[in-house]
């Protein structure tokens, strides 16, 4: 049997000999693994210095050309209504089989709580009313059947609770992702973020796409 890696590769390369080609590159291979809901429950129960955290990254604007684009709501399981985090991504093709998802910020993001569950809510926006972070995009590349990647060095600015900047970790495979989040003030001490390793989410194959 094919190992998964193999395989799209191997459609990647039949795409290149249909008239006009066909959308199957390393963001949208990134945007598929990406897309679903996940939860850290198990790891929450196996170590209390993790939180119940809930995760949904949903598929949004299908049409657009320029990158695969996801609406991201994350959530303390306890507080389900009320996201610590909301935020876009646009995962494009940045050459040496990377992918760079540049992240954005929701200026109406009061409105978007819950959305995950009707993209068509984001019909009404566009990228031109996101606000970009700058320095916090993270490039991502392949690692055996899956994706790893950072945010560059100090770039990502932060001003959350006496930080300076922040760091973002991911590493993605089929049905699990691994995020590391930390802030960090002016002399580098950790300010903010998991100090033990990174958070583990698992997706749930209920609401996988």
């Amino acid at each position: 049997m094919l190992n998964r890696t193999r395989a799209v590769r191997l459609v990647m390369s039949a795409c290149l000999g249909l008239l006009g080609g066909c959308r199957s590159t390393g963001s949208h291979e990134v945007a598929g693994l990406l897309a679903g809901s996940y939860t850290s429950t198990a790891q929450a129960k196996a170590d209390p210095e993790f939180f119940e955290v809930h995760l949904h990254m949903t598929r949004i604007w299908p049409t657009r050309t320029d990158g695969d684009w996801l609406y991201v709501e994350q959530a303390m399981a306890t507080a389900l209504d009320k996201p610590y985090r909301q935020r876009i991504y646009q995962l494009v093709d940045a050459g040496d089989d990377a992918v760079l998802s540049t992240v954005y910020e929701l200026p109406n993001a009061a409105e978007r709580v819950g959305a995950w569950r009707t993209p068509g809510a984001f019909d009404a926006d566009s990228p031109e009313k996101l606000v970009a972070r700058d320095g916090c995009a993270i490039r991502l590349v392949r690692a055996g059947e899956g994706w790893r990647g950072s945010t560059n060095g100090k770039d990502c600015l932060s001003s959350l609770r006496g930080a300076s900047y922040a760091t973002s970790e991911v590493v993605l495979a089929h049905e699990r992702l691994q995020t590391w989040d930390r802030g960090y003030d002016a002399d580098d001490q950790q300010v903010w973020g998991a100090k033990k390793g990174p958070y583990v989410f698992v997706k749930e194959p209920s609401r996988a796409p």
